[in-house]
């Protein structure tokens, strides 16, 4: 791909782009937020509050090194941050990651299909491949308007969801003791934390850096990663309460939100499955993008080719199976990813007259 131009990015854009990237089927599914924060009991809230400022600070550095080396790929940012070897290491956890992560989207839309619709799950995972693919197509732009238009519904439905929940079933003393049965992904709530932050910026640094390089202001870099980080926080909350809410009901469930939504009416359930497509769609749009730009050693005049065969090839990856692949996938990743949280520390201190220009 060719160097990014800079262009006016609003604020709104770059925080809704960061919030669409980073949530998808797992995040509105509410089962990343059962395992992540609410099997911790209340000390769940202090991960989602230290989840919300790592979005911040992170999300706000990787930004900020993409306007700084006008860089047009993710990898630039990995190799200022980790070294050759180290971030060589990093780009490749990152690229596997991106394809995986996309090839479980299209399998997530496919559960969707088949669980809420009662239709093929063929029919699920072929349209979430084409209008991803066709999204890509057009460009970042396209990518970042496709996101934006998306996220404030995503976050409407599920605030919407929350104050449902606790207003009709007020979380109880119970509630809480039935939450710290639960088996949580990590051995306490710090750790469960920065594993969360680290695997979603693992997604998002695919859009962030070419979209910190497409933006002229650094001052709308702040506010745009300030307000994606409040807005990931306030959507993880929002699910949280609704989960430890109705904790008893949907602690052993696949898709606790659909579950939620279902108890509200039937209406609701599928105004809600139709957002959790959406959800999954934004997602998969980020990661086919970073997937992409990651290939620009491939002769660009092959774009359209390189998009549309890393989609096929997603497809037919994702018939393994939408939980199997996050199962074992996404903590794995987040782990290598507190690698990259490090760089990135290394270059807030040690570089950071780099980030001024």
């Amino acid at each position: 791909m060719n160097k990014v131009s800079t262009t006016n990015i609003s604020i709104f854009k770059i925080a809704a782009t960061y919030i669409g990237t980073v949530v998808g089927a797992g995040f509105a599914s509410g089962q990343e937020v059962l395992q992540f924060f609410s099997a911790y009991g209340l000390n769940g809230l202090w991960g989602v509050i230290l989840s919300t400022l790592l979005f911040f600070f992170f999300g706000y550095t990787i930004l900020l090194i993409g306007k700084a080396l006008r860089v047009d790929s993710y990898v630039e940012v990995v190799r200022f941050t980790n070294g050759k070897i180290l971030g060589t290491l990093i780009d490749l956890i990152i690229t596997i990651f991106l394809f995986g992560a996309l090839a479980a989207m299209i399998a997530g839309a496919g559960a969707i299909f088949e669980e809420q619709f009662h239709l093929s799950p063929l029919w699920g995972t072929l349209l979430m491949g084409v209008i991803s693919l066709l999204t890509v197509i057009t460009g970042i732009k396209g990518v970042i308007n496709a996101i934006s238009f998306v996220v404030p519904v995503l976050l409407f439905s599920v605030i919407f969801m929350a104050v449902y929940s606790l207003y009709g079933n007020p979380v109880t003393l119970e509630d809480i003791k039935v939450s710290e049965t639960i088996q949580g992904v990590a051995p306490n709530w710090f750790i469960s934390a920065l594993n969360y932050a680290s695997y979603n910026l693992v997604i998002a640094i695919a859009v962030l850096a070419p979209m910190g390089a497409s933006t002229k202001e650094k001052r709308t870099l702040f506010w745009g990663a300030l307000l994606g980080g409040l807005g990931l926080g306030i959507g993880i909350i929002a699910i949280y309460f609704s989960i430890l809410s109705n904790i008893e009901y949907v602690s052993s469930v696949e898709v606790p939100m659909i579950f939620i939504a279902s108890r509200i009416g039937i209406v609701v359930q599928l105004i809600f499955s139709i957002v959790l497509f959406a959800e999954v769609y934004t997602t998969a749009v980020g990661n086919l993008y970073g997937f992409v730009s990651r290939m620009n050693f491939i002769n660009q005049r092959y774009r359209i080719w390189i998009i549309v065969v890393t989609t096929i090839a997603a497809f037919f990856i994702s018939q393994v199976g939408f939980s199997k692949m996050v199962k074992y996938l996404y903590p794995a990743v987040g782990y290598g990813g507190l690698v990259f949280f490090g760089g990135l520390i290394y270059v807030w201190i040690f570089k950071r007259k780099a980030l001024t220009n």
